[in-house]
């Protein structure tokens, strides 16, 4: 391999490497808080569990079961973001575009749970849509492909250098001191 192209892959290395510094660390700490949030709750509010089967509460019972907790703030179908119905827990999880997440009892509409779900803004960070408009597609696309490049270059870094010790290796000559 030419020393120009070890030189240059070592140049391009360095320098994408600062360029893609900032990204690429919010991207590794968001992705770690991601991969234990179902381990903290301060994340991810953990699942509770109702009655199994079957959900029996009609939308607007569910609709009036989450208006009667004020810390939710929600107070009508537009403050809500979805609904997740887990029959096999027996919950349905009501999760306000607030972050708010109330769980309820999907067989009597009893509230088992009201917390503040911090995954989604986690994820919004982690894919760079947090930030501002564009930044997932212009900024952070930009710096994944970047970063495959560092790997490449980083690959033909330690080609070369185990090639070159491996040559010293191979020629060196022991020395006898008699």
């Amino acid at each position: 391999m030419p020393a120009s192209f070890r030189k240059n892959s070592r140049s391009i290395h360095l320098w994408l490497s600062l360029v893609i510094f900032i990204p690429v660390v919010i991207v590794i700490a968001s992705g770690l808080l991601l991969q234990v949030k179902k381990e903290f709750d301060w994340i991810q509010p953990p699942t509770q569990k109702g009655q199994n089967g079957a959900p029996t509460l009609s939308f607007e019972e569910v609709l009036d079961a989450v208006k009667q907790i004020r810390q939710a703030n929600l107070n009508d179908w537009d403050d809500i973001d979805r609904l997740d119905v887990r029959p096999g827990k027996g919950i349905i999880k009501v999760r306000g575009k607030n972050h708010w997440e109330v769980q309820l009892n999907a067989q009597t509409g009893d509230v088992l749970q009201v917390a503040y779900r911090r995954t989604d803004t986690i994820e919004a960070i982690h894919d760079g849509s947090w930030f501002f408009e564009g930044a997932k597609l212009w900024l952070f696309l930009p710096a994944a492909l970047l970063l495959f490049i560092l790997w490449i270059t980083g690959l033909v870094m330690l080609y070369t250098t185990l090639k070159s010790k491996y040559r010293k290796k191979k020629y060196r000559k022991p020395i006898n001191i008699s």
